[in-house]
């Protein structure tokens, strides 16, 4: 594979072995420094030089922030895990969440495929910080490729003595096993994961209680990221004031990997420190494709609203700059779109896709996804009617606001309430063309701000 640029300064960190010959191949990992952290901690387990709660703390002095979507603090979240003489006796299990689903994101593919020993290492330090004595990787059943060189590595390492029973003589005892799915978007919602993982439909679980007390089997559970779990292997390599000192601020911390796609010169995966401009990371995509105006942008995958060119010509890509425009980065899946782009048409075809994926357990999500898309479609036709635009958004307000037990339903409706109340000039083009007789609407309930607000926390796993 083809390496893209980085900002000047930078050092690659994720991607600095990516297509590498050998890259995925343990020999190539070692010689590359690879599992020399594992080494320290196995080594220091048993004189105390290495404890659960240093690695804690090294991950909490580090900023990290959840990679998959959430950006909640990695270290924090640790902290909920019960201690032992709390837990009745009760295993705790980490689990990696890759299952990889939201359109535009393809960071944590390349991570498994390219280098995944850097994904394995960093789960054996959170497992035993986590006193995990079995770790799973949940990956998307359709990532065949990725699926095979995770098992090959995880058959490496246990050969090498990094995985299994007292670990290089440390006395920690960690397995880990590698766990398809069946590709359906909603398991990358942390308890519909964990609902899977058991053998049941993926269905989000009504919180509390969350994983960190009772999830994978009622045991405590921790669910994190592929990128914010090979992110954990860094901070031990290099320290957490050198993982700090890579982001915007002490909240935005780190490097990070962009899913860049649309209409740009060369999409493709890029790695800069969190908080990078959005238009100096157009610029390492080479600009706009064939010179075209920039018109909109998706900042953080189909389930993030839709910026426009002026909200993000000055726009941090870290979680708060994005949160402060009112949508979110969730994976970093940046979609792009220039001055030809028909908003209408992107957005009923975002629609589309949240309408075939809800997984039905909650009224409003299971009805309201084929109704906005069924609106949506007929409006393009132009078949519309003329209150539909002030109907589409009071069925997204009444989808919206914590109606449902997980944010599927608020994420399938901001790109809808973002694409009418910025480009509605757009929409109501299709209107002028509709031969539909009109009809009259009654009160449209307000969209309130909560709609976004609750978005753009990015609490979607």
């Amino acid at each position: 594979m083809s390496k893209t640029p980085v900002p000047k300064g930078f050092t690659p960190v994720h991607s600095a072995r990516f297509g590498k010959k050998g890259s995925q191949k343990l020999a190539g990992y070692e010689a590359d420094g690879g599992y020399a952290s594992w080494k320290k901690v196995a080594k220091g387990w048993k004189s105390g030089d290495f404890t659960p709660a240093k690695i804690i703390d090294m991950v909490k002095a580090s900023g990290l922030r959840g990679r998959g979507g959430a950006g909640f603090p990695t270290g924090l979240k640790w902290t909920f895990v019960p201690p032992k003489e709390k837990r009745g006796g009760k295993p705790v299990y980490l689990l990696c969440n890759a299952d990889e689903s939201e359109p535009g994101t393809f960071k944590d593919r390349l991570i498994m495929e390219e280098d995944p020993h850097q994904l394995l290492e960093g789960m054996l330090i959170a497992s035993a910080a986590l006193d995990v004595k079995h770790a799973y990787i949940y990956i998307r059943g359709e990532m065949v490729r990725c699926a095979e060189v995770l098992n090959e590595a995880v058959a490496e390492a246990y050969a090498a003595g990094y995985l299994g029973k007292d670990i290089l003589g440390s006395g920690l005892d960690i397995d880990l096993t590698v766990h398809r799915g069946a590709g359906a978007y909603i398991c990358g919602e942390e308890t519909a994961l964990i609902e899977s993982l058991e053998g049941k439909r993926g269905h989000p679980r009504i919180k509390p209680p969350f994983p960190a007390v009772s999830g994978v089997w009622d045991c405590p559970t921790v669910v994190n990221n592929v990128e914010t779990l090979a992110a954990v292997k860094f901070i031990l390599d290099n320290g957490p004031e050198w993982f700090k000192g890579m982001g915007r601020n002490e909240k935005n911390t780190g490097p990070k990997l962009y899913c860049v796609s649309g209409h740009v010169e060369k999409p493709g995966v890029y790695e800069a420190p969190m908080g990078i401009k959005f238009m100096d990371l157009l610029a390492l995509c080479g600009g706009m494709k064939g010179g075209k105006k920039l018109k909109a942008v998706i900042p953080g995958g189909a389930s993030a609203a839709i910026l426009t060119a002026a909200e993000v010509a000055d726009l941090p890509m870290d979680f708060d700059g994005v949160a402060a425009a009112k949508s979110m980065l969730g994976s970093a899946a940046i979609m792009v779109m220039d001055e030809t782009t028909d908003i209408p048409k992107a957005v009923t075809n975002i629609s589309k896709f949240f309408a075939h994926e809800s997984c039905g357990q909650c009224t409003p999500c299971r009805e309201g996804t084929p109704w906005l898309n069924k609106m949506l479609k007929r409006l393009i036709k132009g078949e519309g009617k003329r209150d539909d635009l002030d109907l589409l958004l009071q069925i997204s307000n009444q989808m919206g606001n914590g109606m449902t037990i997980c944010v599927f339903s608020d994420a399938a409706i901001a790109p809808v309430i973002s694409g009418i109340t910025k480009f509605r000039d757009e929409f109501e083009a299709y209107l002028s063309k509709a031969k539909a007789p009109d009809f009259a609407l009654a009160a449209p309930a307000e969209v309130t701000p909560k709609v976004a607000d609750r978005v753009a926390e990015g609490i979607h796993g």
